[in-house]
């Protein structure tokens, strides 16, 4: 586990109904670690439904509304996967708009599995090194990242990884990119 401070900074984790549990609870039991305050954002008020695979796990209290929420409050953005989760995200605009805006801004984002879907629509792979779930390959190219089979990818704060079996190699890079702050090359 990465020994970086993340003392001072915010960090939203951007879900809606049908995340993948565990990619949320790790990464932000890991920012939390580091010293990280942590804000569950999402287009859903109340509740939000995680999921293991695709069976119905725990339920998550809303700290903030995606239509009410500003990059500018944060210094950086993880996106959980799971299927139905950024599936619902990109047809968004609001949540869309807000991922949009962490690349605007030259904040770091991490991106884990299914996760890259939003990224997708935020149009902010083209020209970059990704990866994701298998199944998303294909989509990523299209959209013009350069997609490779590997644990962990780092892209000038852009991190992305394939699965739960990569969260701590995951967790462990989002750490570094979110204490290095603002990146130059960051941008749509």
């Amino acid at each position: 586990m990465s020994k970086q401070s993340l003392k001072q900074k915010r960090i939203a984790f951007l879900a809606t109904d049908g995340f993948e549990q565990v990619e949320l609870t790790k990464p932000w039991e890991a920012l939390k670690n580091a010293g990280a305050e942590v804000v569950l954002v999402s287009p859903k008020s109340g509740e939000i439904q995680g999921v293991n695979h695709d069976e119905k796990a725990d339920t998550f209290p809303v700290d903030q509304s995606v239509h009410s929420a500003s990059a500018e409050q944060f210094d950086g953005l993880v996106l959980p996967g799971g299927v139905f989760n950024p599936d619902a995200l990109r047809m968004c605009e609001d949540s869309v708009s807000f991922v949009r805006d962490f690349f605007k801004q030259h904040k770091p984002v991490a991106a884990i599995c299914h996760g890259p879907w939003t990224l997708i629509e935020a149009d902010v792979v083209r020209g970059r090194k990704v990866t994701s779930w298998p199944s998303l390959k294909t989509d990523l190219i299209n959209a013009g990242a350069e997609w490779v089979d590997e644990e962990c990818v780092c892209d000038q704060g852009l991190v992305t990884s394939r699965n739960p079996d990569d969260l701590p190699a995951f967790c462990d890079k989002a750490i570094e990119e979110f204490a290095e702050g603002r990146h130059a090359e960051q941008t749509t």
